[in-house]
């Protein structure tokens, strides 16, 4: 009657991790991964800048935090053993005014409470590791590493043994007594004893169709990224001070494992789910967003925030004047438009943005309702997790 034990809904690098952590934890286990797209990892995982994070950001105690540590640890050590592209390269995160140098002083000790090894720097120290990047304080963080996310969730789709549909776009999702029937967009259907709801940008309406309330809508945050035409002005990682009242780390500068140095991302409401650019709209989306009470909120709470934000995103020049302010010999000429991002952020009915990853349980279902940053970071440790919630059901 079955056609699978476990049936995944999503095949970036979270749903993929999910189903090479049951097959580990049981062996024999039929899983299956329903992917919308032609191939694995096409939106957040493939549209990241790549940095393999350490945890420092997060609050002691959280999901993200210990996620974000054992999944460092646990990302290098997979992609040591299967021979994919990675590097330790530490990173910086430095102050440029003094008003952030309490918030730096806080992440030293936030660090060192999620047992993340922190050195502090003054300014002479910053240009022994990045010459060219001026600031009055900085922090080095060593467990810092950068990777290829797309090529980790091809190895994970090999090493996991599940049966991959792609383009299988979910349309409708009957729950019974016995378990879940999926429908696809081709009019296939397929059966499993537990569902597992890792759509990402998606995941909100996935849950919905289960006939769970998620209790929280999907706001789309696009992030635009520019690259230098010259990557050896900076060496590494270079992050400023995070606001901490939003979950966006700001402009940054990131050496890819390409060699390519990646600047951004900003962070502005997309127009559509996929809306990787101004021109992209999808009308049924948007209105979905628009009348959820809590995009509201976020505007009425943080519009000088969005404001920035925003000039960022149509101006280049105050795009360049935020990297200057990390990295002051650059010009407009200096930045090549890169490929950007969608942020898949859950934002509660308050206006509230989970600053979490939230995972809940349904009848027979399990759903990953918020899974941005760190999330590819930490994908080994919460495909774990997904697992010890899904077992039990078999």
């Amino acid at each position: 009657m079955f056609d699978c034990d476990v049936l995944v809904i999503g095949g970036g690098i979270v749903g993929l991790s999910t189903a090479y952590a049951i097959q580990r934890a049981a062996p024999g286990t039929r899983v299956a991964v329903l992917e919308k797209e032609a191939g694995p990892a096409r939106h957040q995982t493939g549209r990241n800048s790549g940095v393999i994070h350490s945890g420092i950001y997060y609050r002691p105690g959280s999901l993200k935090a210990r996620f974000a540590v054992e999944g460092a640890a646990e990302m290098v050590k997979f992609c040591a053993e299967w021979g994919i592209p990675h590097q330790v390269t530490g990173k910086l995160v430095v102050a440029t005014d003094r008003e952030e140098l309490p918030r730096l002083h806080s992440l030293v000790q936030r660090g060192r409470e999620n047992g993340i090894p922190v050195r502090e720097l003054g300014p002479s120290q910053i240009t022994e590791y990045e010459p060219r990047v001026r600031g009055l304080a900085a922090i080095h963080v060593g467990t810092t590493g950068i990777v290829d996310y797309t090529s980790v969730a091809r190895r994970l789709a090999e090493a996991s043994g599940a049966e991959i549909l792609y383009g299988a776009e979910v349309t409708a999702v009957d729950r019974r007594p016995w378990g879940v029937a999926v429908r696809t967009a081709d009019r296939r259907i397929v059966r499993g004893k537990v569902l597992v709801n890792c759509a990402g940008l998606h995941c909100d309406r996935v849950a919905r169709l289960t006939g769970d309330d998620p209790g929280m809508r999907i706001v789309p945050f696009r992030g635009e990224y520019y690259e230098l035409a010259d990557p050896s002005l900076v060496r590494g990682l270079v992050y400023p001070v995070p606001d901490p009242t939003f979950p966006f780390l700001g402009v940054h500068l990131t050496r890819g494992i390409d060699g390519g140095v990646h600047i951004g991302p900003n962070a502005v409401p997309a127009l559509a789910r996929e809306g990787y650019d101004w021109g992209v709209v999808h009308p049924r989306e948007l209105t979905g967003t628009l009348a959820w009470p809590g995009s509201w909120s976020i505007a009425r709470r943080h519009w000088r925030y969005g404001a920035g934000e925003l000039r960022r995103s149509l101006s280049k020049r105050a795009f360049t004047e935020a990297v200057r302010r990390l990295l002051p010999g650059v010009d407009e000429s200096d930045l090549r438009p890169a490929a950007a991002g969608v942020r898949a952020q859950a934002v509660l009915r308050d206006g509230t943005l989970v600053d979490d990853f939230l995972i809940r349980e349904g009848a027979r279902a399990v759903h990953v309702l918020n899974a941005p940053s760190p999330a590819a970071t930490a994908s080994l440790p919460i495909g774990r997790e997904i697992a010890r919630r899904v077992l039990p059901h078999l």
